[in-house]
């Protein structure tokens, strides 16, 4: 298959470099503590609807004692500040999560339990403002690397490459994990992780590697 060898051509490249260091800084996550952890979430809820990048300035600006301790406007202000849109809505949700500032605790206890998935179900259904992809995003990002982020870059490139007929117009939770169980079976023929594989096909997108 033609894009099994663009990523191993990829993996082969300088670009491997800057994956591996990607990759660590999630895995370093299980170092850090539960504002780090809730920081990273927040970051999450502002990606979805919106381009990683502004949600990185927000989360640069705000930093995790911002979005733990701000008032509603201040984040709001900030949020607008930035040409997000939404910014009323994505400060309430954020507002809101707090009630989940020990997440960390509740993660780790979550996928030693029952694993990945049932943590990313329970982060879908509690935290206002994640959908599937965004409760994926985080996952990934604290150090979790067996579920995918199934946006709009991903899917571009497996209806490129044949890997599904068509780019749904919306995704229903039965048929993202259809499309992740196709782009899991992708990884392990490369011998990777769902993490991994994303960041080498979202470069093959956006020409970045960001988290």
């Amino acid at each position: 298959m033609k894009l099994i060898d663009e990523i191993k051509n990829l993996k082969n490249s300088k670009l491997r470099k800057t994956v591996d260091k990607r990759l660590k800084e999630f895995e370093s996550f299980k170092d850090k503590n539960t504002k780090e952890w809730f920081s990273e979430l927040c970051f999450c809820i502002l990606t979805a609807n919106s381009k990683a990048v502004t949600g990185l300035k927000i989360q640069d600006e705000l930093k995790s004692k911002g979005f733990c301790e701000y008032s509603h406007d201040k984040i709001k202000d900030t949020i607008r500040k930035n040409k997000h849109r939404f910014h009323n809505n994505k400060a309430k949700y954020i507002i809101c999560a707090r009630e989940h500032i020990d997440i960390k605790d509740k993660i780790i206890s979550l996928t030693n339990k029952e694993g990945e998935k049932k943590a990313r179900q329970w982060l879908a259904d509690n935290i206002k403002g994640l959908g599937f992809k965004e409760a994926s995003h985080f996952m990934r990002n604290v150090g979790y690397k067996k579920i995918a982020i199934i946006d709009r870059h991903i899917l571009r490139v497996m209806k490129e490459n044949k890997l599904i007929k068509e780019i749904p117009k919306s995704i229903t939770r039965k048929k993202y994990i259809e499309i992740e169980d196709i782009f899991n079976a992708l990884a392990k023929k490369l011998n990777m992780n769902s993490a991994e594989l994303d960041l080498y096909m979202w470069f093959m997108k956006t020409g970045k590697v960001l988290k």
